[in-house]
């Protein structure tokens, strides 16, 4: 059963509520707990938001100027800086597109060696299936698959064994969180695999260590001599040249506009400044994440984000919002729907890289239609300081909150 399994789990004000309970745990309280994984039904120590960060059912600035409005900066830093570290990775991501583009091409590559190598094939299914003797490894796996959500700490954990005791491909672990993640999200996902290998900051690997793990799930789980006491890091071919993330916009005024609501972000209610659009169109066919099947849980929360997005923006904009017929292709129904509007063009929230991307490109490539992305100021503060690591952002985040009007 997903741990999120409520009717109204994936919506604006389901977030919102979580988040007002979460408001006064966000400062000293998540500093000195975080750290800890409780299990199932006991991370009540982190907020639990990831869900809904990653579909913008809440956006950032909102969760940051509530923050530090109640606790201030140096209470709550570390909880700010868990909110920039998903933004850093997105922005990381956009300046190596491809790191991405290499990713899905090497999960291709291991699921068909899978067919061939039947030693690899066993030992992934028995990590997949929770069958590796490893207690707290099979837990989480279990954990994963049920509930659709793992502790932070426990993802650091599960990917370690997986590629240094295990020795199995980093991506193919990468696909399974991603598969299975209510927050599954390309950028965060898979940098945060690659940090582990030690890809992501080249030589640098996390090492999953039986103490750390003793202590930090209070003893529920004491794998000592069964981990690797050693990680060497993954080696990669050089990325290429960095690519810098642009912003520009055409400028829309007197443009007759459609918006597009996608999972990327469901807050399409409060991209602004905009000309009033003439209509709405919500993307409701399922984005294929790989090769292997989502997770039926997952779709469904990203189906119902979208629905909440419909929700919030035919109540500002006083519009009745349009979505393909049943079995009728996706790029047709939009294409139909631009025509009868008489749209100069299809305005939506920024699409960083990733699946959901790639199929509205496609989709308005084919049908001859302008699409417009919006970035949201906060993405255009933080991405460009996400060229390299983390501490490089992380000594901007005063500046860039002061930028932002929430300092």
């Amino acid at each position: 059963m997903t741990l999120f399994a409520v009717p109204d789990a994936a919506t604006q004000a389901f977030a919102q509520n979580r988040f007002e309970t979460f408001l006064p745990l966000a400062g000293r309280s998540y500093a000195q707990k975080r750290n800890f994984d409780f299990g199932p039904g006991a991370h009540d120590k982190v907020s639990g938001l990831s869900p809904w960060v990653r579909h913008r059912l809440i956006l950032e600035t909102d969760m940051l100027g509530a923050t530090l409005s109640r606790h201030g900066f140096a209470a709550s830093e570390k909880f700010v800086q868990e909110v920039f570290w998903r933004s850093y990775f997105k922005g990381w991501l956009e300046h190596r597109p491809e790191v991405w583009r290499r990713y899905r091409a090497d999960v291709v590559a291991q699921f068909a060696l899978l067919d061939k190598d039947a030693d690899l094939a066993n030992r992934y299914a028995e990590a997949v299936e929770g069958r590796t003797g490893i207690e707290c490894f099979d837990a989480w796996a279990g954990e994963l698959q049920q509930t659709h959500y793992l502790h932070n700490h426990a993802r650091m954990w599960f990917a370690s064994i997986w590629i240094f005791t295990l020795k199995l491909p980093w991506v193919l672990g990468a696909d399974l969180f991603y598969r299975n993640l209510l927050d599954g999200d390309p950028a965060s996902n898979t940098c945060s695999w690659r940090w582990v290998a030690g890809l992501h900051t080249a030589g640098k690997t996390y090492l999953a260590r039986p103490a750390n793990i003793e202590e930090y799930t209070q003893g529920r789980f004491k794998p000592e001599g069964q981990l690797a006491s050693t990680a060497v890091a993954l080696e990669e071919a050089d990325l290429g040249p960095r690519v810098q993330p642009t912003f520009d916009v055409p400028d829309l005024a007197g443009q007759r506009i459609g918006l597009l609501l996608t999972p990327e972000d469901c807050a399409v209610d409060r991209l602004d400044p905009l000309p009033t659009p003439a209509g709405l169109f919500a993307w409701t066919e399922p984005v294929k994440r790989s090769v292997r099947p989502t997770a039926p849980a997952v779709d469904a929360f990203a189906a119902q984000a979208v629905e909440s997005a419909v929700t919030a923006s035919e109540a500002r904009f006083g519009l009745s919002c349009v979505r393909a017929e049943a079995d009728e292709p996706t790029a047709e129904a939009l294409a139909r729907w631009a025509q009868d509007l008489a749209l100069d063009c299809i305005v939506t929230p920024r699409l960083p890289l990733g699946p959901t991307r790639k199929a509205v490109h496609a989709a308005c490539s084919s049908q001859g239609l302008t699409l417009v992305e919006v970035t949201r100021p906060y993405d255009q503060a933080v991405w460009p300081h996400a060229r390299a690591g983390f501490f490089g952002l992380k000594k901007k985040i005063p500046a860039i909150l002061a930028s932002l009007s929430l300092a």
